[in-house]
């Protein structure tokens, strides 16, 4: 049996789990939302070995560049707009997080199809970002009653290194264009 198709079929999976965490989300009597972590939590843990998979026997394409961060940002975002409809964070964080989203996903497949190079890999400031989005979304989830100017602060972290993450990814994308700009010349 050949390990090839793993990655992306745990990727498709984690795409697959986003509406069931939001309805486990709804549906989880009182205000710990333990089915909803257990979701969010397999999610993660199919985050972290479909990588791993992918780097260690070299299984990455450019399907996984793409399925594997829309999978992430599909569960991250199902769980801030859960999170901020109960109140515990605002509005303007979750817009934040889906915005700069878009931004990465439309950048991603301009530089795709214009550049004809595969998808950039995710970097150690996506990475990152995605673990304290993870761990404040699950502390969130497991301790609804932090006070709000606790969990805002902890939304600001997580927004902040989003906001370094789509400043790196700029520069990649921009490194990318002007050395196919200059290959062209």
């Amino acid at each position: 049996m050949t390990l090839k198709p793993v990655p992306n079929l745990l990727s498709a999976f984690r795409i697959v789990l986003v509406p069931f965490f939001v309805l486990a989300y709804f549906s989880d009597a009182g205000d710990v939302k333990t089915g909803a972590v257990a979701i969010f939590a397999l999610a993660a843990v199919t985050d972290v070995l479909d990588g791993y998979i992918a780097r260690r026997f070299k299984l990455t394409s450019n399907l996984g560049k793409v399925l594997d961060p829309l999978g992430d940002k599909m569960m991250t975002v199902a769980a801030m707009v859960c999170i901020t409809i109960d109140g515990l964070i605002p509005v303007w964080a979750v817009s934040t997080a889906v915005v700069k989203e878009l931004l990465m996903g439309i950048g991603g497949l301009l530089i795709h199809r214009r550049a004809r190079v595969e998808i950039p890999p995710s970097n150690i400031f996506g990475k990152i970002t995605t673990v304290v989005f993870v761990a404040v979304c699950i502390a969130l989830m497991l301790f609804p009653q932090i006070p709000r100017a606790a969990a805002k602060a902890m939304i600001g972290i997580a927004l902040a290194l989003t906001i370094a993450a789509l400043l790196s990814y700029i520069l990649t994308f921009s490194a990318v264009m002007k050395k196919q700009a200059h290959e062209k010349l």
